[in-house]
């Protein structure tokens, strides 16, 4: 437990204070202008630096002052560096951190049965597909705005709780040059709406056909961004009164990624009245939203695999194509909770997650306006929708957004920094690795193209590539009420059109055959 830890530091501050002569005065005094009694070490190794300067149970010699001051100072380096019991929790008993990337070390059981226990309850919610999970997500969906609600109303009674949220509105303009900081933000838009992840194209794909998809995307985007903003009240007015309760800047208790939701605002809601209940509801919200992330990318997933496939048998086998999906998920996310597990998440989080996401929606801009074709893409909506887009989101479309995306693109890249975490600075190959995770979900977008241009039929390499960026013949929508306009079928000519049908062959027996309207008409056999 976190005061486990507390104990565990102030037991080593209480041996040193233990001496005997001067010496020992100058030691207690030093401990306790440090941190509190209650403070705990950054490193278990600070007493054993302490013990080969002090000796065990002796008093250093007044005759050497040099030594001793240079003990001293060796000690408030150490005793300066501690960290708060939250973080020592989250480090040593959830994670049992190890030293570096490569070693794994053993794998950590609870984590283990989280993992296995959170995909078993995803397998269930989408066991009937779209059906099942739409249900569940009008839980998962809205219940997160109730725990915000109450802790947005508990956090802004809080003394200081005006401080945090000034630091939270107030920007810092030295950092808008940065790429890190616009490619954050590019990464955040891109996984809270879930741009160029598949799942809007999957979940749009159970829509009716004239589905108002403006309005919807209209709501979802505003919904999303006022979220965000709402979330950031919750969590700096909180962060303000526990900086104020410590007496230090609303920068120091910040923090971002898995720090901000383990370490820094835990820590914060332990300094609240009743904090068992507010952390209780923090984290079944933190449940929730993983799970609904979770719900729309497994379902993403599998229907590309049932779409892909196409045949009767795997689309009454849906069931079972969603529990291989989601064991293979738990497979691979073993190696995660090892001792280097955080490691790992963070490099696919910074590269997997955020990079290849910025490339790929790019590609898409273009492809769809300057390949496929604007126009072409805006009679489509105006098709299904029943009026054209307006003319701010077909500027935006065309030249704004590509613009944008390429060039938070070759910024990021220009000012690119390897990964760390804390002070680990990951090696070399962690890095790579990291690169080749990021071009893995990229570099299929070139081989398929290439692939294509390779079975494409032409004589020169432009007739070739004019053939492939075209539509394919069955290009369109997919039931034959809807396919109106330019995507209008050419029948043949009827018997109802006045032309007479004559048989292949009049020597053949001759059936009657019930046309559409009702009238019976002679067909041949063999037709």
């Amino acid at each position: 437990m976190p005061w486990a830890w507390a104990m565990f530091g102030a037991s080593h501050t209480s041996a040193i204070a233990t001496g005997e002569g001067p010496s020992c005065s100058r030691t207690s005094s030093c401990s306790y202008s440090a941190g509190s009694p209650s403070s705990s070490w950054s490193s278990p190794s600070a007493s054993s630096q302490v013990g080969a300067a002090w000796g065990s149970g002796r008093s250093a010699p007044c005759s050497k002052p040099a030594a001793l001051a240079g003990n001293l100072s060796h000690l408030l380096n150490y005793s300066l560096q501690r960290t708060s019991p939250s973080e020592e929790y989250w480090r040593l008993y959830v994670l049992k951190l190890s030293d570096d990337i490569g070693n794994f070390g053993e794998v950590r059981l609870p984590l283990l049965g989280c993992l296995g226990v959170s995909w078993v309850v995803v397998f269930l919610c989408l066991i009937r597909g779209v059906k099942s999970s739409g249900k569940v997500v009008y839980f998962t969906a809205t219940f997160p705005y109730v725990v915000l609600t109450i802790l947005f109303v508990r956090g802004v009674t809080l003394e200081g709780a005006f401080t945090g949220i000034t630091y939270y509105l107030t920007p810092q303009w030295d950092k808008i040059l940065e790429a890190k900081v616009w490619g954050d933000a590019a990464s955040q838009i891109f996984y809270s709406l879930g741009c160029a992840w598949g799942g809007l194209i999957t979940m749009a794909s159970y829509n009716k056909f004239h589905n108002n998809c403006y309005r919807d995307s209209i709501i979802i985007s505003i919904t999303n961004c006022a979220t965000s903003v709402y979330a950031g009240f919750v969590i700096f007015s909180i962060l303000g009164f526990m900086a104020s309760h410590l007496g230090v800047d609303v920068s120091r208790v910040a923090d971002h990624g898995p720090g901000l939701a383990f370490v820094a605002y835990p820590e914060a809601l332990t300094l609240l009245p009743v904090s068992p209940l507010w952390s209780l509801l923090f984290f079944f919200m933190l449940i929730l939203l993983g799970l609904g992330t979770q719900f729309c990318l497994l379902e993403t997933l599998v229907t590309a695999i049932v779409d892909e496939v196409g045949n009767e048998w795997i689309l009454q086998k849906k069931t079972y194509v969603t529990l291989g999906v989601a064991v293979a998920g738990f497979l691979l996310g073993i190696p995660l909770t090892s001792q280097a597990g955080i490691y790992w998440l963070l490099l696919m989080d910074n590269y997997a997650a955020s990079f290849s996401l910025v490339v790929i929606s790019c590609i898409m801009c273009v492809s769809i306006m300057y390949i496929y074709g604007h126009r072409n893409y805006f009679q489509d909506i105006q098709m299904m929708l029943g009026f054209p887009p307006p003319l701010f989101f077909q500027i935006c479309w065309r030249f704004v957004s590509p613009a944008i995306i390429f060039f938070i693109l070759v910024f990021t890249v220009i000012q690119y920094q390897p990964i760390t975490y804390n002070h680990y600075q990951y090696p070399g190959w962690a890095v790579a690795i990291g690169f080749l995770m990021a071009l893995s979900s990229v570099i299929c977008i070139p081989l398929y193209a290439l692939f294509q241009l390779c079975r494409t039929d032409g004589d020169t390499l432009l007739q070739r590539l004019k053939n492939a960026t075209k539509p394919s013949r069955d290009w369109g929508p997919a039931l034959l009420e809807h396919q109106t306009g330019r995507y209008a079928p050419t029948l043949p000519p009827s018997p109802e059109d006045g032309l007479e049908v004559q048989p292949l062959h009049p020597d053949k027996a001759q059936i009657p055959m019930v046309g559409s309207n009702g009238s019976s008409r002679l067909q041949d056999s063999r037709i």
